[in-house]
C-alpha cells in the first residue's frame, strides 16, 4: 500500500470540549492487484487524527471504494496503520 495523494483539513471544535487538535486526512492509495482491498476504481482512506502536544494518534478511519463510493468492512494491518500515523505526524510537524 502506497500513499499517492492526500488532503488534510483541521476539524474545529467551537465548544473547546475536545482536548488537543483534530484533523481529517483523505488519502488516495495504490494497492497491489493481489491484495484483497484492490479495486480498479481505486481506494481512499479517510482518517481522523488526534494530536495532543506531540502525540499523534489515529482515532478512526474508513476505507472507501471510490467507484461505488462505498465504505468497505476491512481493517488496516498494524504496520499499515502505523505507516499512516507516521505520515500524519510528519505532515503535522511541517
Amino acid at each position: 500500500m502506497e500513499i499517492t495523494q492526500f488532503a488534510v483539513e483541521e476539524i474545529k471544535d467551537p465548544t473547546n470540549i475536545i482536548e488537543g487538535e483534530r484533523y481529517e486526512f483523505l488519502f488516495d492509495v495504490a494497492i497491489d492487484e493481489d491484495d484483497e482491498l484492490y479495486s480498479a476504481a481505486g481506494i481512499e482512506i479517510r482518517a481522523i487524527i488526534g494530536k495532543i502536544n506531540e502525540e499523534v494518534r489515529m482515532l478512526n478511519y474508513f476505507i472507501i471504494e471510490k467507484g461505488a463510493n462505498e465504505y468497505l468492512d476491512f481493517a488496516l494491518d498494524e504496520d499499515e496503520e502505523q505507516m499512516f500515523i507516521d505520515f500524519c505526524k510528519e505532515e503535522l510537524a511541517k
